[in-house]
Formats: structure tokens, C-alpha cells, sequence
């Protein structure tokens, strides 16, 4: 059956096809993700949220005192609550009422899955709209594939949120100048708010879409200028109306002290802490950042086919928007305006270039911290995802002009061969850089093992003490033996000993000369704890070392 040429519900079940299926890959491997440092803080700032809601709705006022506020959000309030409060919601409804998950960890983790899925049904259809269904299907496929945003996508975290929600809102506001109503303008508004109440990677998002509505609507606005009008565009209007009401509407600790609490939250990403980051074998913990920092991970971590389609796709669409800017600048210069060439009246090809820009932009900066590795600028993953999209249309379209003879039945094989070596390498650097996909580099660079002699970080927020527990932990470790957790916080500890990932008469040291076993979960400026654990227990040979293709990940030492 042949789709008709209008985007339409059908493409929204190819879109939800595709979703469903990568929330239910996400959910058959969750498990095997430990529990990182964050997660630990935000399962507690969770249940705090979802406990104030629970008291407003059977007491009313009584939650509504500023105490009670208070107790309840200031936990963790240097993020906004709308994450923390799906987190709690899915917690008490799927795992402690309904019983639908058995851990509480994936009930927590449950939303952020669902905002990945999300991200890709959006890129399928802003895909299929911008260009074709096939450079759709790819832009998703390949934004799913991306070894780190797998990872991220398992969390109880807001990375993989604020790229949805990124996405979302450009896609709303794309539609917007698209559709002229006030419907997708309506919903730009509100997405933003979402978006803000997301994570602060939000505060970005006008210098996107400002310019490019300014752009887009740029002949209305010069004729309200010529009669003494300022007609702003609608989703403008709508962002910076609705915006502002949805991030103070859903963040229960703002309603008091408003102002010197914002005052708090900016400054506090402003001058954000630093923490250590290896790059090239060398250790920062304080500006200046390394320029660098971000074309090589992203060189060393997403897929090289999705890079290579990316820049087929981007190369064309700059070319093309050189040639239509130089086509405008001859026309007004002979004042010739049928000589005009034709424009996309959506501008999308700026839109998405925008979008990526800002939101890599800010890490080309001194000072801007670079603790979080690639997650940090995860936003414009979709949008190069989409680029590779259009690049794939253009790799097929070449491949018939290259083979016009071929019969029917060697072309759709051809084709289908030119979709697997394009799907197929990506599928098989996700699949095996789980469940270690911090630690994880695609082959470009020698995969795991290159990324290690680059002196490229090799994890961080101590999620591996699970992976530790599976291999070594659970099987070897004498009853009631003291393990000192490094990286590892208590919170996460505890919940998965509560899950039974980790066995529960182990106790947690906080010290190597308090333990009877040590980890160490292996980063450059964590060498020192190797000595403190040689020095306590009168040896330097680890008793078991868990691995990802050769290259140690945690060490475990025991007292002999």
C-alpha cells in the first residue's frame, strides 16, 4: 500500500510504530544500567514531589503553606520539577499502587524512556515533512542509534528530556509559520514552558527561533513597520506569554519569594561548579575548557555513517541556501524581482542550523564546564540527525541515476542493501557499548580501546558499581563484607540493594581502610584512590577487574 503524498495520521502511526518500539528496547535493558550518582538525588527529590502533590489533592490549603512547600521542593531545587514530578508520579502509580513495574528504579526511569520515544516519532514526522518519509524513517532511526543517547535515555535524568522537549518546541514553531494559525502558536508557548520547567538548556531556545519567526515573517513585519504597526509573530507572542506562566505554574517552589529564588537558579548555572573531565589524557577541573573539547566527541561517540550522511545532507542545503542568497542579492542589484528564485517560506534549512548551533555554541566558550560530556549538548543531536536524513535521500537518489538499467528486482535489493549498511553498523555500536555506554567510542577512533589510549574520560557518576556487583560482587564477596563504593553515593547503594542488583548483607564503607573489598571506578583524577587502596591493604594486584573490550572499567581489590 502506497501512503498518499499528504503527511498525515498514518505517518503519525509510523511515528508511534517507531516509538513504541524503541521504548520497549529501552525498557528490556534498563535493568542492566546501574544507578549513577544524579539518579540517586533525583529517585528522593521524586518522591518528595509527588508527596506534596498527593497532599494538596486530599488536603488542599494545607499544602499550600509556604513550610510545606518548602520541605517538599527544596530538595534538589537548583533543577525545575517538572522531570522530578513525572518521575514521582510514575514511582507511586507504577510501582507502589498499580505494581506494574517491579523495580522502583525503572518506574522512576519510566518518563525520561517516554520523552526518548517521543524525540523519535517527532524527528520520523519532522523528517517526512521536511523533506520525505524515507529521510525520516533514517533521521530516527539514526538519532535512536546514537550509543550515548541510548544510555542517557535509560536515566531518571534530564538530558534526554530537554532534547525532546528542544525538538518539540522547534518543531511546534515550525508548524507554526507553516500553518499561520494560532493553534501551533498556542502550542510553541506551551512546549516552551515545558521546556523551561525541563532544565535550563531551555533559556537557548529564543536565540533559535527569534530570528528565524523575525526571518520568516519578515515582509508582514517591514509593512507594520510602514504603517506604524509592530506585528510580532503569534508563536513569538506565545513563547514569551505562555512561556514564562507554564515554568512558574508547575514549579511549586517559586511561588514564594519569587524573585530571589530565580535570582538563585540563574546564578547558580552561571557560575556553575566545575568537575573533572579527562580529554587527551589530561585532567580539567576549571576554565579554560578545551576548544576542541566537542567536534572530537562527537567524532569519537556518534556513529562515522551518521556523521558522513549528516554532512552530505548539510553540505547540500548550505550550498543551496548560498546559491538562493546569491540569486536574491543579483536580482535586487539588477532590481529585477522576477528574477527572484523560489524560497521555502518555512525557512527550514536555517531553522535546523540554527538549532544546532546554539545548542553546541555555548561549548565553544572558556568557560563553559564540560563535566558532562556529550549529554550536555544532546538538543542538537535530532537536528543532525535530520541533516543525515536528507543526506540518505541524496545517496539514494545517486544510486539510481548510477544504475539506471538495473531490473526492478536488484535495484529494491540494492537499495535495501544501501539501508542496512547505513542502520546495521550504528544498531551494532549501541547494542554492544551497553550497558557501558559512557565508557564506550565508535570504531573511528579504535572504539572502546582507542577512546582509552586518546586519554578520553572513560566514565563518570559511578553507575559501574553494578556491573562490579554482577561480575564479582554477588558471587565472590564474603557474608556481611564492608565494600568501600568510591563513586558510588549511598542513595544509589541503597536502591539497588533494595532491587536486589547488589546483595543485601554487603555493607557500604565510605573509606578503603574501612572496607574488606574497595572499587574503583577508573577516571584520570581518580588514580589517588588506587593508592590510598594499596596503602590500606598491603597490595597493589586487583582481585578482579571488569572490562569493556580489554580495558579495565573497575578494579576490585580485597584485603588479603
Amino acid at each position: 500500500m502506497k501512503l498518499p503524498d499528504r503527511i498525515g495520521w498514518r505517518d503519525h502511526v509510523v511515528g508511534a510504530a517507531l516509538a513504541l518500539a524503541y521504548l520497549a528496547w529501552l525498557l528490556a535493558t534498563v535493568r542492566s544500567v546501574g544507578i549513577p550518582r544524579d539518579e540517586g538525588m533525583y529517585f528522593r527529590a521524586a518522591s518528595d514531589y509527588v508527596g506534596w502533590w498527593r497532599l494538596l489533592l486530599e488536603h488542599g490549603g494545607e499544602a499550600l503553606r509556604q513550610s510545606t512547600i518548602d520541605s517538599s521542593f527544596g530538595y534538589n531545587h537548583e533543577h525545575p520539577a517538572l522531570m522530578k514530578t513525572l518521575f514521582g508520579v510514575s514511582w507511586w502509580l507504577l510501582h507502589e499502587k498499580w505494581h506494574v513495574f517491579t523495580d522502583a528504579s525503572t518506574a522512576y526511569r519510566f518518563p525520561a524512556m517516554c520523552t526518548a520515544a517521543a524525540a523519535v516519532w517527532t524527528t520520523y514526522l519532522f523528517g517526512a515533512r521536511a523533506w520525505t518519509r524515507r529521510a525520516g524513517l533514517v533521521a530516527a532511526a539514526l538519532f535512536a542509534l546514537m550509543p550515548r543517547v541510548f544510555f542517557h535515555a535509560h536515566l531518571a535524568c534530564f538530558d534526554v528530556p530537554i532534547t525532546a522537549m528542544w525538538l518539540l518546541c522547534v518543531y511546534a514553531h515550525w508548524r507554526a509559520q507553516e500553518t499561520r494559525g494560532y493553534g501551533w502558536a498556542i502550542a510553541t508557548g506551551i512546549v516552551f514552558g515545558l521546556a523551561l520547567e525541563t532544565k535550563h538548556n531551555a533559556w537557548m531556545l529564543p536565540f533559535v527561533l527569534v530570528p528565524h519567526a523575525l526571518l520568516v515573517n519578515r515582509h508582514a513585519l517591514w509593512r507594520g513597520l510602514r504603517g506604524g504597526q509592530v506585528t510580532l509573530p503569534t508563536s513569538v507572542v506565545s513563547m514569551a506569554i505562555l512561556g514564562p506562566a507554564v515554568f512558574y505554574a508547575l514549579w511549586p517552589y517559586l511561588w514564594n519569594d519569587t524573585l530571589a529564588r530565580l535570582q538563585w537558579y540563574v546564578s547558580f548555572h552561571l557560575n556553575h561548579d566545575y568537575y573533572n573531565i579527562e580529554f587527551l589524557g589530561k585532567n580539567y577541573f576549571g576554565p579554560p575548557s578545551p576548544p576542541g573539547y566537542l567536534p572530537v566527541m562527537v567524532l569519537a561517540t556518534v556513529p562515522t555513517v551518521t556523521l558522513l550522511l549528516f554532512s552530505i545532507g548539510a553540505i547540500e542545503r548550505a550550498r543551496d541556501g548560498c546559491r538562493r542568497l546569491s540569486g536574491w542579492l543579483l536580482a535586487i542589484l539588477r532590481k529585477r524581482a522576477d528574477e527572484w528564485p523560489a524560497r521555502d517560506p518555512r525557512e527550514t534549512d536555517l531553522l535546523l542550523f540554527l538549532a544546532i548551533a546554539v545548542a553546541v555554541g555555548p561549548f565553544f566558550l572558556p568557560k563553559t564546564p564540560i563535566f558532562g560530556g556529550t549529554k550536555h549538548w544532546m538538543p542538537a543531536y535530532p537536528f543532525l540527525a535530520l541533516f543525515a536524513g536528507r543526506g540518505f535521500d541524496l545517496t539514494w537518489a545517486a544510486l539510481g541515476r548510477a544504475l539506471p538499467s538495473l531490473a526492478p528486482r536488484r535495484a529494491v535489493a540494492l537499495q535495501a542493501a544501501l539501508g542496512a549498511s547505513v542502520l546495521l553498523p550504528p544498531l551494532a555500536v549501541t547494542a554492544h557499548a551497553h550497558p557501558f555506554g559512557l565508557s564506550s567510542y565508535v570504531p573511528l577512533v579504535g572504539g572502546t580501546a582507542g577512546g582509552a589510549d586518546l586519554g578520553l574520560n572513560r566514565q563518570f557518576w559511578g553507575y559501574t558499581t553494578q556491573n562490579a556487583a554482577a561480575e564479582y560482587l554477588n558471587d565472590r564477596a564474603p557474608p556481611g563484607a564492608t565494600v568501600f563504593i568510591h563513586d558510588t553515593t549511598w542513595d544509589a547503594w541503597s536502591h539497588m540493594q533494595e532491587e536486589k542488583r547488589i546483595r543485601g548483607d554487603l555493607r557500604a564503607a565510605g573509606a578503603p581502610h574501612e572496607s574488606q573489598i574497595a572499587l574503583v571506578q577508573h577516571e584520570l583524577h581518580m588514580n589517588e584512590v588506587d593508592y590510598s587502596i594499596w596503602t590500606a591493604f598491603g597490595t597493589d594486584a586487583p582481585a578482579y577487574i571488569v572490562e569493556h573490550d580489554g580495558v579495565p572499567i573497575v578494579s576490585i581489590y580485597r584485603r588479603p
